[in-house]
């Protein structure tokens, strides 16, 4: 049946809408499912329809086990209990037990309070931390023994002669027993530290009446007749000097005779030590004097009976090789010089 342009087709369709269908269903007339079409849908939509029904059994069992879960953790967070053995119960016992003195419910001591004044662990062992604590004072007068401006290491240089100066000799008057102190002073003027290559050397030097062969040198030992030098154990080995710092090294001059009258049978007089001849010296030489670093000789008095004028100069050199202090020792003859090592300087 044909329609005007105006008329409706069945349905309410127009004529445009007509054509359209109408050549949507020639285009597609042709086209035949395959084989098996059917079977497969039949079967492929009650497993769709399963699926569904599983996520959704799935979802409300996961929200009744949540609804269950939750409010159990609750109570179990809840009910934790009063028991005094239990970790909470023992931080708060610490905390808030800073200075008790109780003890733990099983018979031990608190730890609390003995965080107060002791070591954790120790007890009764306070007795071993007196013990420490003179160890300690031991460290201490060790270190004290070096002074400040001096250490021991071995990693740094050894000084050279370059690095060294400022030489001081200094020889004081004889004591009681005619025995003669003094010392050496070597500084570190470079500026970077440098180690203390060893003791160096000392020499003397006769002068005047003074008997070569009757002057040595010796290194000082505990026992021998210095006894006003540091004890032996006080050398620094291996002293690192600062810039700026200083190391000494002490001496001391012993007689073994007096010097020998120039006239006269009266005999010789007291100059440094005890005189052989029992009769009495008139007027002892004076001896002792200071310099810094050149040797200098004082004016050397002789005693009315004609006693002869004899000094020696006792020197001292680095183990750099320079620089060399000096002094002069007056109103001897013949003895021995005892020298130490390095020693830290004040």
């Amino acid at each position: 049946m044909n329609h005007g342009p105006d008329e409706k087709g069945p349905k309410g369709l127009d004529s445009d809408e007509l054509a359209l269908r109408r050549m949507l269903q020639s285009a597609v007339e042709d086209i035949e499912p395959s084989d098996g079409t059917l079977d497969h849908l039949r079967r492929a939509v009650p497993a769709r329809r399963a699926r569904k029904r599983q996520a959704t059994v799935g979802m409300a069992a996961a929200a009744l086990f949540l609804g269950t879960a939750i409010p159990a953790l609750v109570h179990v967070s809840n009910s934790g209990g009063s028991s005094p053995n239990t970790s909470m119960a023992g931080d708060s016992s610490t905390a808030q037990g800073g200075v008790g003195q109780g003890k733990n419910p099983d018979g031990g001591a608190s730890t609390a309070g003995g965080t107060g004044g002791k070591a954790p662990g120790h007890g009764q062992g306070g007795k071993k931390e007196t013990g420490k604590g003179k160890t300690g004072g031991t460290a201490t007068g060790t270190t004290g023994g070096t002074g400040p401006t001096a250490s021991t290491d071995t990693a740094t240089p050894v000084c050279t002669a370059a690095q060294l100066g400022s030489p001081k000799a200094v020889a004081a008057g004889p004591d009681s027993a005619g025995i003669v102190y003094g010392s050496f002073r070597i500084t570190n003027i470079s500026m970077t530290s440098c180690t203390v290559g060893g003791p160096g050397s000392v020499g003397v030097l006769a002068q005047g009446a003074a008997d070569p062969t009757k002057i040595g040198t010796a290194r000082h030992v505990s026992g021998d007749a210095a006894t006003g030098l540091p004890d032996p154990s006080l050398e620094v080995t291996g002293l690192v000097l600062l810039p700026g710092s200083a190391y000494e090294e002490k001496f001391a001059f012993v007689p073994s005779e007096t010097c020998p009258p120039t006239g006269g049978t009266n005999g010789g007089s007291e100059t440094g030590g005890p005189s052989p001849d029992p009769s009495p010296s008139t007027d002892p030489s004076v001896g002792g004097t200071d310099t810094g670093g050149t040797s200098g000789v004082t004016t050397q008095l002789v005693t009315e009976d004609g006693t002869a004028d004899g000094s020696i100069e006792v020197s001292h050199t680095p183990e750099a090789g320079s620089p060399t202090a000096s002094t002069t020792v007056a109103g001897v003859c013949a003895g021995t010089v005892y020298w130490t090592g390095p020693l830290a300087g004040s």
